[in-house]
């Protein structure tokens, strides 16, 4: 197959969507496909007047290593107002029109609420995961929260607070203050006074206009990845010091990640069907990772839903897959195949 392999963008986890994007087209490359990796942002420069040869054109593999900070947008921000402030590259659409697919590896606002999911279906451009629905109810943690309450599946207690509201908290300490539609635990923070609480919001506010204030729900941290509708075995996840946040996720031997989770056959089993369930409630499809926490009435509180996870080979989902005995390499083909079904008895 002709793949575009996007990743990057000007999310604040561009780093994280370079290192997926790398491994992933490596990956696939590997298994005898034409791969072309491209920059959401920085567009391709190559030549498109050959058509499909352009997929020929050889490219050196990026060796990207994720820092320990969210990567500094305002030099890209900078960058992008020169362009016209536009989030899409040159020839980006173009290039994956003459693809067979584009693997989308990209994390954060742009390439996982729903809009480029949008452009690419209106461009007649076949990609991979979640369509523009599910894509933009999962990036909204409000409307996530909704639509999990509305479908009896459990969620911390929470409250959306404006950058002009007055910054009151209602749900009480601890409490956990995040963005509302950010990813990769940036500008996270758990809180158990009021003077942290507003140095919170200070810090979550210059990521987005819009913050989730959430009772914090002690207890043992899982995650469930799901392909194609069903789900994957289950992670317990323990950072060993702090929360899961930005550093711990992606810094190597800070968190310690047990697949299968230490769980019961029991719940096992009800995590798993929970996971399911919590896909169908948010309208997503193809495949995804829902995280949650278990306290210790063994409740599942649903966190969210990550409609394009991580893609490297020590992320999450690759974890899953190779407990059921497949490699990353497979792991991306299987993620193609089962987007590919959604297309099936379209006409051109």
């Amino acid at each position: 197959m002709d793949i575009v392999v996007l990743c990057g963008g000007l999310s604040n986890e561009r780093d994280v969507s370079i290192s997926s994007g790398t491994d992933a087209a490596r990956a696939l490359r590997s298994r005898g496909h034409r791969v072309l990796l491209v920059d959401l942002f920085f567009g391709f420069e190559g030549d498109l007047g050959a058509g499909r040869a352009v997929f020929d054109q050889p490219q050196e593999d990026l060796h990207w290593r994720v820092g320990e900070q969210a990567p500094d947008l305002h030099e890209l921000c900078r960058i992008r107002q020169a362009r016209g402030g536009s989030l899409i590259g040159p020839n980006v659409i173009e290039l994956c029109r003459l693809a067979d697919i584009a693997f989308l590896a990209l994390h954060g606002e742009e390439g996982e609420n729903g809009k480029l999911q949008a452009a690419l279906d209106l461009a007649g451009v076949k990609y991979t995961g979640s369509g523009y629905l599910g894509s933009a109810i999962a990036m909204d943690k409000e409307l996530t929260k909704i639509m999990l309450t509305a479908a009896g599946i459990a969620t911390p207690p929470g409250m959306l607070l404006h950058r002009d509201d007055p910054r009151e908290n209602t749900v009480g300490y601890p409490c956990v203050v995040k963005p509302c539609s950010g990813g990769s635990s940036v500008g996270v923070s758990i809180v158990h006074s009021r003077e942290a609480f507003l140095a919170a919001l200070d810090m979550a506010f210059e990521y987005e206009n819009s913050v989730l204030v959430e009772r914090y729900i002690a207890g043992r941290e899982f995650t469930v990845g799901l392909m194609d509708g069903r789900a994957m075995p289950a992670i317990e996840i323990i950072p060993k010091s702090g929360f899961y946040d930005y550093k711990n996720k992606y810094q190597a031997g800070l968190t310690q990640e047990v697949c299968p989770a230490p769980l019961s056959e029991e719940d096992t089993q009800r995590l798993q069907r929970l996971a399911e369930a919590t896909m169908e409630a948010l309208h997503v499809d193809v495949y995804c990772r829902c995280d949650y926490i278990m306290d210790a009435d063994g409740t599942f509180y649903c966190l969210e839903a990550n409609t394009l996870p991580g893609m490297t080979p020590t992320s999450l989902i690759p974890q899953m897959a190779r407990a059921q005995g497949y490699d990353y390499a497979a792991l991306c083909e299987q993620i193609i195949a089962a987007s590919l079904k959604r297309y099936e008895g379209q006409t051109a």
